[in-house]
């Protein structure tokens, strides 16, 4: 057996192996922009160098001999792992770009990620984000999404989660509809006309939890005119004065700041079904795609400096 060369010998493993996947000498030579002489004299070579005959051919056929197929469940694998190897190097450098496919909820979206959109594609010129607002949860794998932010306090099975912002409930009323009513503890809030984000889970029972007391929790049954599944509406029928609503922070943290709502209850934090973090979440991967990683970096950075409001603070 004459002596190999290390680096000729992975080329024609390379060949090798290309050959048994394209099954044929003149595909693998078109696949990898080489003769079909220069893939027959490395199929050769290699067959020389190891002292066994690797491929059985005939002008109509080629199929591997045993020792063929024990080198080629082998020699794939490392192949393989270079190609890995060499992709990873390459994404190292590579500048984020492609198609970036986000979903979030509608409020959100608008009033926490909108705003920070143009700093982003002008940090990051080759990225094209498509953005999709819905107010249900997705399937990352059969819906095609890149990246979901979602507020949530259960998270999916087998996704990457990235903690972006901490996020609070207010519970919050117009002055004209209290016209000096008292609102002193949780049960206070039984008889009002009580808004919130509309989906089953809030359901008519709202809990709450004294601030410092871990243990003293308080359930009181609500009652509603209107459910609707979308926060600033929520807001906007409070602002209408139509009730005593149970909502988002950032829906309503403005209208608090301005006098136009009044928060109520700062002595009791509201326990709703969501969590209080804003997460981004993602499928796992071997090496996550510069588009994916600059913008998941980016908001964590950019929503950890977004202004609380000293009101959204106590509750």
């Amino acid at each position: 057996m004459e002596t190999i060369n290390p680096l000729d010998h992975l080329a024609d493993l390379a060949v090798f192996v290309r050959v048994v996947d394209t099954q044929g000498f003149s595909s693998a030579a078109r696949a990898m922009g080489l003769t079909k002489s220069a893939i027959s004299k490395r199929i050769n070579r290699l067959e020389k160098q190891l002292g066994l005959r690797l491929l059985q051919r005939t002008t109509r056929a080629m199929s591997l001999t045993e020792a063929g197929r024990v080198l080629y469940e082998r020699a794939a694998q490392g192949v393989a792992l270079l190609d890995e190897t060499a992709r990873l190097a390459a994404g190292l450098v590579d500048a984020p770009r492609g198609t970036l496919r986000v979903t979030a909820s509608v409020t959100f979206g608008k009033l926490c990620l909108a705003p920070l959109i143009p700093e982003f594609l002008a940090r990051y010129p080759e990225i094209e984000l498509q953005l999709t607002l819905l107010d249900r949860f997705v399937d990352l794998v059969d819906e095609g999404y890149d990246v979901a932010l979602r507020l949530t306090r259960t998270l999916p099975e087998q996704v990457v989660a990235k903690a972006l912002m901490p996020v609070r409930y207010r519970l919050c009323a117009a002055v004209d509809y209290l016209k000096g009513q008292e609102i002193e503890t949780p049960a206070d809030l039984a008889g009002h006309n009580c808004l919130h984000y509309g989906l089953r889970e809030f359901g008519n029972e709202w809990r709450f939890q004294r601030i410092g007391a871990e243990k003293e929790e308080a359930r009181v049954r609500v009652t509603s005119n209107v459910v609707v599944n979308n926060s600033e509406v929520v807001r906007d029928l409070l602002l209408a004065g139509m009730g005593i609503g149970l909502v988002w922070n950032y829906a309503v943290d403005r209208e608090i700041a301005d006098g136009r709502l009044l928060p109520l209850l700062p002595g009791w934090s509201p326990i709703g079904p969501f969590g209080q973090t804003a997460y981004a979440l993602w499928l796992p991967q071997t090496h996550l795609p510069p588009k994916i990683r600059v913008f998941v970096h980016f908001l964590a950075e950019r929503l950890r400096e977004r202004p609380v409001s000293k009101l959204s603070q106590i509750i």
